[in-house]
């Protein structure tokens, strides 16, 4: 690839393969606008706030999501990739390991799981910065993360992705499963948030 990742050199080859593919009868415009409207109406991070709750309420299924992910969310009907399927890979916060999830060559994650990826993740500021100065990150999210706890930075791929099982709130153990997604966040399945 040639490292040239911004989104207008992106929208001009897939205009270019919608065009090519169009000239040769293989498939209209229509089809394709068609195509790529249902495969982001399933692309919600209520999906990834879904798989978060059960694996705070359900100790097996969490067992299975850490091992391996791609099988735990397909337990949900779920699945971790687009067109071609991806691992999936879920790093669990913890007391000691905060995490945060990047793809510093462009702006690879689950979208299935967390919806369309804002902004600020495919800006070339973050994807650089998080790597070097995660707390600072953090803090401009509005983050603070006691200085004895590590963070961990996972960096996405076209192969493997990744998202973060945030630490369940305490207070929460009377919440139902519906209940507790509604307090996850796309910034906390990414890690620029608590939850």
């Amino acid at each position: 690839m040639s490292g040239d990742h911004d989104d207008a050199a992106i929208s001009r080859q897939v205009r270019a393969l919608e065009s090519l593919l169009e000239a040769k009868g293989i498939v209209g415009g229509e089809t394709v606008d068609e195509v790529i409207d249902g495969f982001l109406a399933g692309a919600s991070p209520v999906n990834g706030a879904k798989v978060v709750a059960r694996a705070w309420t359900d100790p097996a299924f969490k067992e299975r999501l850490m091992a391996d992910g791609s099988a735990a969310v397909a337990e949900l009907g779920f699945s971790s990739g687009g067109v071609q399927p991806q691992r999936l890979r879920v790093a669990e916060n913890t007391e000691d390991v905060h995490n945060m999830i990047v793809c510093t060559l462009c702006s690879c994650y689950p979208l299935r799981l967390l919806g369309p990826s804002p902004g600020w993740y495919k800006s070339e500021a973050y994807r650089s910065r998080v790597v070097r100065e995660p707390r600072a990150v953090l803090g401009e999210f509005g983050v603070t993360v006691p200085a004895d706890v590590k963070i961990t930075v996972w960096d996405s791929s076209a192969e493997t992705r990744y998202m973060v099982l945030p630490r369940r709130p305490v207070g929460t153990e009377g919440l139902s499963e519906l209940e507790l997604a509604s307090l996850v966040t796309r910034n906390g399945l990414i890690g620029t948030a608590l939850v």
